[in-house]
């Protein structure tokens, strides 16, 4: 029972953070060492990736006549606008699927661990003040998906690779490489939404793989759980995220960042000390 409401709490946990530019992966990785589930290190490292898939779901659901290119509600050109918009994140994709698939298991290595979390939170904090004050006063140059050219893609492509370092945020990082080369805040967090369904689709496949599929009763029961609660917990992220931004910068979200690492490097230091 103690590990169902730990599970649940991780659900919350990767449902509000995973849209939210502020790590769900690192979040996952802190509340899971306090947590400490009586479940194998195996079994949550790959919980933490496919517990994703709740969490894509609810893109899926909250803009499925966007991405239906065979909607008959839609117009020739309407789909047509659909399957460029797919190439696009198919582009947009290829980094971060070619850096993934040969260096996954090294990064996790070296960086799934609190301290470089949060050197991450704070890089990446710091970043988007520095952006947002940067871009006070601008108007956006890319204000539709459809106006986003082949180099913008890879450079925003570049940045979510950037991301498969824990505490980077995937969402985090690929909004602050599309607010650097001009894209509206709304243009950047709905693109970093589409993304997200190619990239957590794959690793979730990856570590699914390479975990295997010998799930104890228990293991599979609390892995449907966290997927349940973590796409309950991202519809409403999301739709905070989208209103929050038509009003608002990212600046508070890279505030957040900086606190939270340093609250986490204060805590490493003094494990380390005492």
């Amino acid at each position: 029972m103690l590990d169902v409401l730990k599970v649940i709490i991780l659900g919350i946990v990767e449902g509000i953070t995973e849209w939210l530019p502020v790590s769900s992966t690192g979040h996952l990785i802190l509340v899971g060492d306090l947590l400490s589930p009586d479940l194998s290190d195996k079994f949550m490292e790959m919980f933490n990736v496919v517990i994703q898939l709740g969490a894509i779901m609810a893109v899926v659901v909250i803009y499925f006549h966007k991405l239906n290119p065979f909607s008959p509600r839609k117009t020739n050109k309407q789909k047509m606008i659909t399957w460029q918009m797919w190439i696009k994140v198919f582009i947009a994709s290829i980094p971060a699927g070619v850096v993934g698939v040969l260096f996954n298991d090294i990064l996790d290595e070296l960086f799934y661990k609190p301290l470089p979390v949060a050197v991450m939170l704070i890089v990446y904090g710091v970043l988007f003040i520095i952006i947002e004050n940067r871009n006070k006063g601008k108007r956006p140059s890319v204000t539709k998906i459809s106006e986003l050219s082949v180099s913008m893609l890879l450079w925003i492509g570049f940045f979510q690779m950037l991301a498969l370092i824990p505490g980077t945020s995937r969402s985090g990082a690929t909004i602050v490489g599309a607010l650097l080369i001009g894209v509206s805040r709304e243009v950047a967090a709905e693109f970093t939404f589409f993304l997200a369904i190619p990239a957590m689709f794959g690793a979730s496949l990856l570590k699914l793989g390479r975990f295997g599929l010998g799930f104890t009763g228990k293991e599979f029961g609390l892995l449907m759980l966290g997927c349940i609660v973590s796409f309950a917990l991202s519809i409403v992220a999301i739709k905070f995220l989208m209103n929050y931004i038509k009003k608002n910068d990212f600046k508070v979200f890279g505030y957040y960042r900086i606190i939270l690492g340093g609250i986490i490097v204060a805590i490493s230091l003094a494990g380390m000390l005492f």
